[in-house]
């Protein structure tokens, strides 16, 4: 298939931007007629969300722990601010996720 300078370029940038091949990136765009996502970006989108569950359990975990040391001595742990403001940030990036995928 020839294509311009230009056209190249364009199909070299989205193939990086979504990390195939170009001719991934042109069959999987000719496949998708009507859709606003290729099978890539699916699995791409699915991995985050199974990342951001990872790291839910493991913040999930600390907070239960610090919980119980808490009402074991009735002081709060050092930790606790910090895991805290680690659950706000896992939020944004969960929310982040979700408009990502909402996006038409």
């Amino acid at each position: 298939m020839k294509v311009t300078p230009e056209d190249e370029g364009m199909l070299l940038r989205l193939a990086h931007e979504r990390r195939v091949t170009v001719p991934r990136l042109l069959v999987e765009s000719a496949l998708a007629s009507g859709t606003s996502e290729t099978p890539t970006e699916r699995r791409n989108a699915m991995a985050q969300l199974f990342g951001l569950h990872r790291l839910l359990a493991a913040v999930s975990n600390n907070v239960n722990q610090m919980a119980k040391a808490t009402n074991a001595t009735g002081e709060v742990q050092d930790e606790m601010v910090e895991t805290l403001r680690a659950v706000r940030r896992l939020a944004e990036r969960i929310d982040a996720t979700i408009d990502g995928l909402s996006r038409p």
